[in-house]
């Protein structure tokens, strides 16, 4: 819906029919974007599954390919953070859009016992109410989603997660509602589903970690790459984290650390949040939507002139 509405103005601000087109269809279509040889090149959004497949058969077919997988974004609390700064961060970044965005966090990681940060977070997220009116949690997308999300809150608890905030009674109501959820999980879950696996709804998962290092260690194990951010008011502590994440777009205090232009959108290369060697915005962007042609040139005003006598002894 959202891309029909901005081809409409596409073609309103005067882009001539055809220059731009959409195509409605599902696995059938991509294959034949990836496959077709009048296609120079191909971008992609979705799953990590999708991504990987959608790169391997574009790229074998001798196309450019920038496809852009799935996330589970970290958010690291230092103790020494602004307590209310970070509490709404943090509510933002997790149930903002019901959860359902690339920068969504998802994870947070907090260094020692934070009990008034997770206590404040709980509280804001809980005075939230579903609607699609500005500041409201809106539904997530269709039934399968609300059905994970669910379903992961569900094996999170049953496997010994703390429920701190439980979003599954909206799931009861009509329509395709999940609320605010916030999980409070053991160490020892480390490599449970509900941190390893990209949720898609507005859950965030609490851990504690013993010390900055083991904070880092457990963002560095997350396969996807995408986005990660430390809460905190020393330069310091900003800089270890920002220089070791093992995320491509690396927030300070900001829980959605969506590059500014010139900067450019994009996960780690060589992640589950991006096959293929460019970004896709920036000087990214416009390397890959562009062709590089290098021109040597050599002339002079005579057409009949004697070519050039020059050699390498440094003679005429």
């Amino acid at each position: 819906m959202t891309m029909s509405r901005a081809a409409e103005f596409l073609f309103k601000a005067g882009v001539p029919q055809g220059a731009f087109q959409m195509v409605q269809g599902d696995s059938e279509v991509a294959s034949a974007l990836c496959d077709h040889p009048d296609i120079a090149a191909l971008t992609f959004v979705g799953s990590s599954r999708v991504a990987d497949l959608v790169h391997a058969r574009a790229r074998n077919a001798g196309k450019k390919v920038i496809a852009l997988g799935g996330a589970k974004n970290h958010l690291v609390s230092a103790p020494d953070r602004n307590l209310e700064m970070a509490a709404s961060d943090i509510v933002a970044s997790f149930a903002g859009c019901s959860g359902q965005r690339c920068m969504a966090a998802s994870v947070l990681i907090t260094i020692g016992e934070q009990p008034e940060l997770v206590d404040l977070v709980v509280r804001k997220s809980a005075s939230l109410k579903k609607g699609q009116e500005g500041g409201c949690v809106g539904p997530v997308i269709d039934e399968a989603s609300r059905d994970k999300i669910t379903r992961i809150i569900t094996s999170a608890e049953a496997d010994g997660a703390e429920v701190v905030l439980d979003g599954r009674s909206w799931a009861s109501e009509s329509g395709t509602w999940v609320g605010p959820t916030v999980l409070k999980l053991k160490p020892g879950m480390i490599d449970h589903e509900a941190i390893r696996t990209e949720i898609f709804g507005p859950v965030l998962c609490v851990i504690v970690a013993k010390d900055a290092r083991q904070a880092l260690e457990w963002e560095n194990r997350d396969r996807h790459g995408n986005a990660a951010c430390i809460y905190t008011q020393s330069g310091a502590t900003a800089d270890f984290f920002s220089r070791r994440f093992g995320a491509a777009m690396v927030g300070v205090n900001i829980g959605v650390p969506v590059p500014r232009e010139p900067f450019s959108f994009g996960g780690m290369e060589g992640s589950a949040s991006k096959y293929g060697e460019h970004d896709i915005t920036g000087d990214g962007g416009m390397n890959f939507f562009t062709k590089v042609r290098k021109i040597t040139t050599k002339w002079t005003t005579d057409p009949d002139a004697p070519p050039d006598a020059a050699n390498f002894g440094g003679t005429m």
